[in-house]
């Protein structure tokens, strides 16, 4: 019976193991294109997405060029169609079917990342966290887009008919897909990291219930 105690212990420390190293940091891309200005420039550049272990925030880094000073609504939309350009992507990533807010309201899509605020350089380079996006589980965002919108986003908190659907930020700018970018065979994370975890106390309890069964 010791015996069968040992192999247990060494068994659900393999898997303990083998949870923490499936534990990489994931990261995704989005490369953001839009029409042609009135200036005949072009919003282009990355937004880059950063989830360094399952179930953490999402660090969320934006470079772009060619955007016009002042602030603009920043959103994941629910589609990756590009067929129709940035008009085919939906609207906001909103599974839960709740109100537009910010991204620090308790109430607030998914896809709800506020405003990005640009300077007379037209460029912008900033990195924030968010921690209700994420690149794994049932609500990743990977394979739907990116949004930059023409106006700021009321958060929610406008008079406009639009408000508490899309912050009323105007029209669609840049956009782009967002895909894998970590150079890994298979997504690091298992239901969000719990699988594994999961198997090790299931097996814990069935052989301490065996063990107080045989009177050990």
């Amino acid at each position: 019976m010791f015996h069968l105690l040992t192999i247990t212990l060494a068994l659900c420390a393999t898997l303990s193991a083998g949870a923490q190293t499936r534990n990489t940091p994931m990261e995704a891309i989005a490369y953001l294109t839009g029409p042609l200005q009135s200036d005949n420039t072009q919003v282009k550049g990355n937004v880059t997405f950063i989830q360094n272990d399952c179930g953490q925030s999402v660090h969320v880094r934006i470079q772009l060029e060619n955007v016009m000073e002042g602030k603009h609504g920043f959103h994941i939309h629910e589609k990756g169609d590009l067929s129709n350009g940035c008009t085919s992507l939906g609207g906001h990533y909103n599974p839960d079917k709740v109100d537009h807010g910010a991204p620090h309201h308790e109430v607030r899509h998914v896809g709800d990342l506020g405003n990005i605020e640009v300077n007379a350089s037209r460029t912008i380079d900033i990195t924030y966290t968010d921690s209700v996006i994420s690149l794994n589980g049932q609500r990743t965002i990977i394979g739907r887009s990116v949004v930059l919108h023409e106006l700021e986003d009321d958060l929610g908190l406008g008079n406009h008919t639009d408000s508490k659907k899309t912050g009323n930020a105007g029209g669609r700018i840049a956009c782009g897909v967002i895909g894998i970018k970590s150079d890994v065979d298979e997504w690091p994370c298992r239901d969000n990291g719990a699988g594994t975890l999961g198997q090790s106390l299931s097996i814990v309890a069935f052989v301490v219930g065996l063990l107080i069964a045989r009177g050990l």
